[in-house]
């Protein structure tokens, strides 16, 4: 039986309705859904370029190579993008974070590489209290889409979420979450 969402970390918006997310703790399904899903996005946040892990690696450079693996277009909000072409990657979009969750809504929107809206929409990256409110915004406004929190603090309004991790087990989770995409 899948488990329900606990208190998050950041206690924000923790009346989420009759819906809340499911934890994935096993990076084997994460990748399995993301694997499944047909038009994919990664959004990347700021968090994403401070946080360094550890081994050297930013959490940033772990969603960079979840992206190459399965050929998830990338979009980078705030100042991502200059990270991204610092490191030799060009994103396939660059929105602020309000501006893209407004095209997800839109069920005609075509998606970042015109092929059509997405249907997965992952998450890593975004302060907290702003990640949840676009999470709950695409929660009720855009039915026609998933969304996945890869996030150590998890976030009750994303569809699937990760439990709330240590640093240490949140990159364990990343390089076991790449390990099973790499198959």
């Amino acid at each position: 039986m899948a488990e329900v969402m606990k208190l998050p970390f950041w206690r924000v918006n923790v009346l989420t309705g009759l819906k809340g997310a499911r934890v994935i703790e096993d990076p084997r399904e994460c990748a399995s859904l993301i694997r499944r899903a047909k038009r994919p996005l990664f959004v990347a946040g700021p968090r994403a370029i401070d946080h360094y892990f550890d081994n050297g690696k930013t959490s940033l450079e772990y969603v960079l190579e979840i992206a190459r693996l399965v050929n998830m277009p990338t979009c980078a909000t705030a100042h991502v993008k200059k990270r991204m072409l610092e490191l030799g990657i060009k994103p396939d979009s660059v929105y602020d974070i309000i501006e893209i969750i407004n095209h997800l809504k839109d069920p005609d929107w075509q998606g970042v590489r015109k092929e059509g809206n997405h249907d997965l929409i992952v998450f890593s990256g975004i302060r907290c209290e702003l990640a949840e409110l676009g999470l709950s915004t695409l929660k009720h406004f855009a039915p026609h889409l998933k969304t996945m929190a890869l996030c150590r603090y998890s976030h009750p309004n994303a569809d699937y979420a990760q439990p709330i991790l240590s640093d240490e087990k949140w990159k364990g989770y990343f390089e076991e979450l790449v390990t099973n995409l790499q198959q």
